[in-house]
């Protein structure tokens, strides 16, 4: 197997057991077509063999690419030599796409964002951070529950699955990491309002300690949080998907009122 690179942030799996398992829970997700993410050296690529007559992976690695196309033939895995981040899923296939990958923790949330525009993924599967499963799955009232949460669940089903190891890798990581499962579904958030819905959400948990009041003022006046029905002196972290949506779709039909800095 070709050197690991840092810049790629590579960690390959090498447990048997667990390879294993996440093929299997590749198999059990929704889409006609597979796509590999960062397939290495081929460990997971083999074992999802067992489940799939053909797979599609993205590597961006040429060492790597060149081992892969050696280990497997061109008619049972085909390679593409790309960025993830740039890589366009639907372009490529077209069909209805699942997505597994032991993700490099560097870039797993960019990722995941680009994966949500493409509306051809009916699945995703992913090794990650711990840490990040648990921002990914968390409800809101909790430490856990931020900007990641709240974006993802607007649009996707979060199963948290099992943890791994730091010694199922080679090297292993300093951190522990878990299987997640992604489904999308009909996003909670219309297409017009999903820019604001961002942009609020972002402010909202800019400042965490900070009331609603304060960190969306630009938005939203004393009167409007009287219309929605929100407490204005709540924060960030206690508010559900649902009504993050309702202030996009209210700030959206009506201007913006911009108090005073002095505000309350």
């Amino acid at each position: 197997m070709s050197s690991l690179k840092k810049r790629f942030g590579q960690h390959f799996l090498h447990d048997d057991g667990v390879l294993g398992a996440i093929a299997q829970a590749c198999a059990a997700a929704q889409g006609a077509e597979t796509f590999e993410i960062g397939p290495g050296g081929g460990a997971l690529t083999a074992h999802l063999l067992h489940y799939f007559d053909h797979l599609h992976v993205v590597e961006i690695d040429r060492d790597l690419i060149a081992d892969l196309r050696r280990r497997f033939s061109a008619e049972r895995v085909q390679v593409h030599e790309a960025d993830a981040l740039r890589f366009s899923f639907c372009a490529s296939q077209g069909a209805s796409v699942r997505v597994v990958g032991n993700l490099p923790y560097n870039i797993s949330s960019p990722l995941i964002f680009h994966l949500l525009q493409q509306p051809c993924i009916q699945g995703m599967v992913f090794l990650l951070q711990k840490e990040v499963v648990d921002r990914l799955a968390a409800s809101p009232g909790g430490g856990d529950y931020g900007r990641l949460s709240v974006m993802v669940q607007m649009q996707c089903e979060v199963t948290s699955l099992f943890c791994v190891p730091p010694d199922a890798f080679i090297p292993p990581p300093k951190v522990e990491s878990r299987l997640v499962y992604l489904k999308p579904v009909a996003p909670r958030v219309p297409a017009a309002d999903r820019p604001l819905f961002a942009e609020i959400v972002s402010r909202a948990f800019s400042q965490r300690r900070k009331m609603l009041r304060q960190n969306l003022k630009a938005y939203l006046a004393s009167t409007d949080w009287v219309s929605l029905g929100i407490d204005p002196t709540r924060r960030a972290e206690t508010l559900s998907v649902e009504e993050f949506a309702a202030l996009a779709a209210y700030v959206r039909v009506r201007a913006p009122v911009q108090e005073p800095e002095s505000a309350p």
